[in-house]
């Protein structure tokens, strides 16, 4: 049994150190639908189909934990997948298994509330409505945009915080193929520059709604001005899984240290890019 990582491409590397340094001892195996990534521009229903083709893919190799390290599938796939396909896997595969997101961890992390706190409203009461004091900037792909999940699940929570999605189209795509850095720095810039001209101002802080914009984070920190917090997600994800094993026992999780990763695409060294960012060169075999 085994942790799975998964994505539509190489971003959910950044989540996958993250938890490989935080659960060292346990097995993790790591699948990137390349064949189809980024997924950022795709339909819904397509999203939903290829995220549970990716899953099913895992739970054949002995997953027990998914964890979704795709925003775009977490936004618009985690719900669906949870509430009508795990409870059939479950019984199909006659074991404990279960399938995770990252923008929960996420939003807790942003907001500094677990996710089962919900603001009650001033104006039920009566009262004034509260401004926003503090403006948070989703830099993310055009699907999470869409979805409008950070701003919904943030206003829940926290009315103090404006939340503006800044979507990235193709951004994710030239990480995937190891743009240069020169090239994927004009296009951050752009992007960041295209937020502040929308909001009028930078925003107060960050997140990177995206897991592939980890892998260009210094990026995105030399655009924003110099001491914008980031809220990143593979530590605040991380962390989230910790508790979640803390609670659920039942899982099966591997000791043997053990990691693999995994191809729809073409199989074979990634990047230089992604070896960049990784520390080594790395190889993918086929699914």
């Amino acid at each position: 049994m085994a942790i799975g990582v998964f994505d539509s491409g190489v971003g959910g590397l950044t989540v996958h150190r993250e938890l490989t340094r935080r659960f060292s001892q346990r097995d993790f195996i790591y699948l990137a639908d390349q064949a189809h990534a980024p997924y950022g521009g795709r339909g819904g229903e397509e999203i939903v189909d290829l995220t549970r083709a990716g899953c099913e893919r895992l739970f054949e190799v002995g997953a027990s934990v998914i964890v979704l390290a795709c925003n775009t599938a977490s936004a618009i796939a985690l719900r669906r997948l949870q509430q009508t396909w795990v409870p059939e896997a479950r019984a199909r595969h006659g074991r404990a298994v279960n399938v995770l997101g990252i923008i929960v961890p996420t939003i807790e992390a942003a907001t500094g509330l677990p996710w089962s706190f919900e603001a009650e409203r001033s104006e039920r009461f009566g009262g004034d409505k509260i401004e926003a004091l503090e403006i948070t900037g989703v830099f993310c792909t055009a699907a999470t945009a869409m979805s409008r999940v950070y701003e919904i699940e943030i206003d829940k929570r926290r009315e103090d915080l404006a939340v503006f999605s800044e979507p990235c189209p193709g951004l994710a795509g030239l990480i995937e193929l190891g743009a240069p850095a020169e090239e994927l720095t004009v296009v951050v810039r752009d992007h960041v520059d295209a937020l502040r001209r929308r909001i009028g101002r930078h925003p107060d802080k960050a997140i990177l709604g995206c897991t592939h914009y980890e892998i260009v984070a210094d990026i995105f920190a030399e655009a924003l001005p110099p001491g914008t917090p980031v809220i990143h997600q593979p530590s605040a994800v991380a962390d989230a899984l910790d508790r979640y094993f803390q609670r659920h026992p039942e899982y099966g999780l591997g000791d043997t240290g053990r990691r693999t990763f995994l191809t729809t695409g073409r199989p074979g060294a990634q990047s230089d890019l992604v070896a960049q960012f990784w520390g080594a060169p790395l190889t993918f075999d086929a699914a």
